[in-house]
C-alpha cells in the first residue's frame, strides 16, 4: 500500500516514480526481460523464507510467522549451495541486454548481494563464533511479531507462542555449535541472554497487553525462562573460559568485505586516506566554531594559546560547557520526544522535503535484550508490511554501569546532541528514507538495501539541516554536529585500523577521545562495537560523502534553479541503492544530462 506524502511544492514521490525514462544510450529493453529478472527474484524469495521464517518475518513476509530456521550446519550448507545455484541461475537464464537501465541497476543489486552472502558464509562462521545470533531467534524473532507485524494482533500471539515453544531447539543447536568466540562478543551475548530473561518475565506482558504469568502466554513463558536461564549460565560458565581476543578479522579479509559493503568502487586504502583528511579539515571547522563560542561561554577567561594542544583544548572545554545541559537516564527518552514536534515543523517549513504521512514512527526506550551494540537505532516498518511501525530506539546507560561512565554518556548525549541524533536516526534522516525506500516499486530494492546509502543519508542530513537554519545559528548546536560527523569520520579510520591493523584499546581511546573528542562512555561502547562488527562503521563517512558530493555536483550544474527538496526526494526515489548507482538515477529523475561518474569520495 502506497501512502499519501504531504504536499509541497517539490515533485511528490508518486510524480518521481513516474518520471523516470531510461537514460539516453542505453538503448530499450527486449520485451520481457525486467519481468523474468523480478519472477526470478520473487522466487528466490519464496524459497529463502521458507528456509528462514525469521528473515521472512524481519522483511514483513507473514507466511511463516509460526514457525523458527533449521540452524542446524546440514541446513545451513542447503541454503548456502541454495544461493550459489541461484547465483549461477542469474548468469545463465538473466541477459543484461534484455533489461531496461532500472533492471540492469536490479540485477547489479541482487547478484552482488548474493555474492556477497557467499562470500561471508564462505570466510566467517558466526554460528560457532558469535554467540549473539542466537539472540535474534531467542528473542527478536517473538519481539518483531508484537511490535511490528500488521497482523491482527490474535494472530501475532499465537505466532509468538509458537515460536517460543521452538527456542529451546535453538538454544540446543547453540550448545553444540559455539566454539571459541571472542570474549567481547561473548559478553555482550551474555547481557542481551539476561536481557532475554527479563522479556519473558515482564516486557513480553506489556507488549501482548497481559498479566505477567497468567494464561497460555504466560504457561509458555514460565515453560520457556529456565531454557534460557540455563542458556545464560552456558555462555558464562562454559563459553567464556574458553573466549579469546580473536576479533580482528586480517587485512584481506577486512579489505574484500569493505569492497562489498560499500559497493561503491572504493578500496580500503583510499577509504582511509580520505577519512584522515577529512578528519583534518573538520577538526579545523570546530577551532573556528569554538573560538566563535568561548567569549560567551566563558566570559571574562582568556581563551586557550593558538597551538594544536591550546586548540584542543579550546575544543573540549567549549564542548564541555555545552554538555553540560543534558538529562537523566530516566528523563534521555522522553527528551528526544520532545526535539521531533520542533524539527518536523522545520522540514515543513523550509521545504526540506516531503514527509511521509501518516507517521508510523515510535520512540521507545531500546528494549534491554537489545542494548550492548550502540546507544540509538531505527527499525523501520518492513518493506514488505509497509503498514508495519518504525522504532527509534534510545538506550539509557546500561543498569551495570557505575554512576561516572553513566554521566560520561548523558553528557556525550546532551540536549543539543540529542537534536542531531533525532535529525539522524528520525527526522528527515533514517525514518524518513526508509519510509521512501518501502515506497519504490521495485522488490529487489525494497528487499536489498545500502547500509552504505541508508548511513550516508542520515549523516548528510545532519549539515543539511543546520546549513538550511535548524537551531538560528546556535554555536552548541553546531559544535555537536560537527563533533558528530567527525565521529562517522574517525568511525572509518577505527574501523580499518583495528580490522587491518593492529590498534590496541589504549591507542583506540585517545583516537576517540583526542582527537573525535568523545566522553570516556561513548569511546568504550565504540571500542566495543569495533571490535563486534566490521566495516559497518565505515559505512557513515563514505555515504555521507557520496551524498554531499553529488548535491554540490547538481546544484552548481542547476544554478538558481535548484531545488533542494526535489534534489533530496529525487535522490530517495530509487530505493536504498548502493550509492555507485546514485548519481545516474537522480540525473535521470532530473531531466540532467548523464555526467562520466568515476569512483571516489
Amino acid at each position: 500500500m502506497r501512502l499519501p506524502l504531504v504536499a509541497t511544492a517539490s515533485l511528490s514521490l508518486v510524480t518521481l516514480m513516474m518520471i523516470a525514462p531510461i537514460a539516453s544510450g542505453d538503448g530499450p529493453a527486449r520485451p520481457g526481460g525486467d519481468e523474468r529478472l523480478q519472477a526470478t527474484f520473487r522466487d528466490y524469495l519464496n524459497e529463502l523464507f521458507r528456509r528462514e521464517p525469521l528473515t521472512a518475518t524481519s522483511l514483513g513476509d507473514h507466511s511463516h510467522d509460526d514457525r523458527l530456521d533449521d540452524i542446524e550446519p546440514a541446513a545451513r550448507k542447503a541454503t548456502l549451495d541454495f544461493k550459489r545455484a541461484t547465483l549461477e541461475t542469474l548468469s545463465r537464464e538473466i541477459d543484461p541486454a534484455t533489461l531496461s537501465a532500472d533492471g540492469r541497476v536490479d540485477l547489479d543489486i541482487f547478484r552482488n548481494a548474493l555474492t556477497r552472502d557467499i562470500w561471508l558464509a564462505e570466510n566467517f562462521k558466526p554460528f560457532e563464533e558469535d554467540p549473539r545470533v542466537y539472540g535474534d531467534y531467542t528473542t527478536g524473532s517473538v519481539y518483531l511479531l508484537l511490535t511490528q507485524s500488521s497482523l491482527p494482533k490474535d494472530a501475532n500471539l499465537a505466532h509468538a507462542m509458537a515460536r517460543m515453544e521452538q527456542i529451546p531447539r535453538i538454544l540446543s543447536v547453540a550448545r553444540r555449535t559455539i566454539t571459541s568466540p571472542p570474549k567481547v562478543v561473548t559478553e555482550t551475548a551474555i547481557r542481551q541472554a539476561e536481557g532475554a530473561v527479563a522479556f519473558y518475565t515482564t516486557e513480553l506482558f506489556e507488549l501482548a497487553g497481559q498479566k505477567p504469568g497468567e494464561g497460555p502466554l504466560g504457561a509458555k513463558a514460565a515453560a520457556l525462562v529456565p531454557a534460557i536461564k540455563a542458556h545464560v549460565e552456558f555462555l558464562k560458565k562454559e563459553v567464556l573460559p574458553r573466549a579469546g581476543e580473536n576479533w580482528r578479522i586480517g587485512r584481506e579479509k577486512f579489505a574484500r568485505k569493505l569492497e562489498m559493503e560499500l559497493d561503491s568502487g572504493l578500496g580500503a586504502d583510499e577509504v582511509l586516506a580520505e577519512a584522515r583528511r577529512e578528519a583534518n579539515r573538520v577538526q579545523r571547522e570546530m577551532e573556528v566554531i569554538a573560538r566563535q563560542a568561548w567569549g560567551t561561554l566563558f566570559p571574562g577567561k582568556v581563551i586557550p594559546t593558538d597551538d594544536p594542544a591550546g586548540r584542543r583544548e579550546l575544543v573540549r572545554r567549549v564542548l564541555e560547557k555545552v554538555a553540560d545541559d543534558h538529562g537523566t537516564a530516566e528523563t534521555l527518552v522522553d527528551e528526544a520526544r520532545a526535539t521531533v514536534g520542533d524539527i518536523k515543523a522545520f522540514i515543513r517549513d523550509r521545504k526540506i522535503l516531503a514527509l511521509p504521512e501518516p507517521d508510523q514512527c515510535r520512540i521507545i526506550a531500546m528494549p534491554e535484550f537489545m542494548r550492548g551494540n550502540s546507544v540509538a537505532y531505527l527499525n523501520p516498518a518492513p518493506p514488505l508490511d509497509a503498514r508495519g511501525s518504525s522504532e527509534y530506539a534510545i538506550s539509557p546507560p546500561p543498569a551495570d554501569w557505575s554512576k561516572a561512565r553513566a554521566d560520561s554518556l548523558l553528557r556525550e548525549y546532551n540536549r543539543a546532541m540529542l537534536k542531531i541524533l533525532t535529525i539522524h536516526e528520525a527526522y528527515p534522516g533514517h525514518y524518513v528514507q526508509l519510509e521512501y525506500s518501502n515506497r519504490c516499486p521495485s522488490l529487489v530494492r525494497k528487499v536489498l538495501s545500502s547500509g552504505t546509502f541508508a548511513e550516508g543519508w542520515a549523516v548528510y542530513t545532519e549539515q543539511m539541516m543546520l546549513d538550511q537554519g535548524f537551531g538560528d545559528g546556535d554555536l552548541g548546536l553546531r559544535l555537536n554536529q560537527l563533533k558528530f560527523y567527525l565521529r562517522a569520520v574517525v568511525n572509518a579510520i577505527l574501523d580499518h585500523e583495528m580490522h587491518a591493523g593492529t590498534m590496541t584499546d589504549d591507542q583506540a581511546l585517545d583516537l576517540l577521545m583526542n582527537r573525535a573528542y568523545q566522553t570516556e562512555g561513548e569511546a568504550v561502547g565504540k571500542i566495543i562495537r569495533s571490535k563486534q562488527s566490521s566495516c559497518q562503521l565505515s559505512t557513515y563517512f563514505v555515504g555521507r560523502m557520496a551524498f554531499y558530493r553529488l548535491r554540490q555536483a547538481i546544484q552548481a550544474q542547476q544554478g538558481e534553479s535548484f531545488d533542494l527538496a526535489r534534489y533530496h526526494e529525487a535522490a530517495l526515489s530509487h530505493g536504498t541503492i548502493p550509492v555507485k548507482h546514485l548519481p545516474a538515477l537522480v540525473r535521470r529523475t532530473l531531466a540532467l544530462p548523464a555526467e562520466d561518474h568515476k569512483p571516489g569520495l
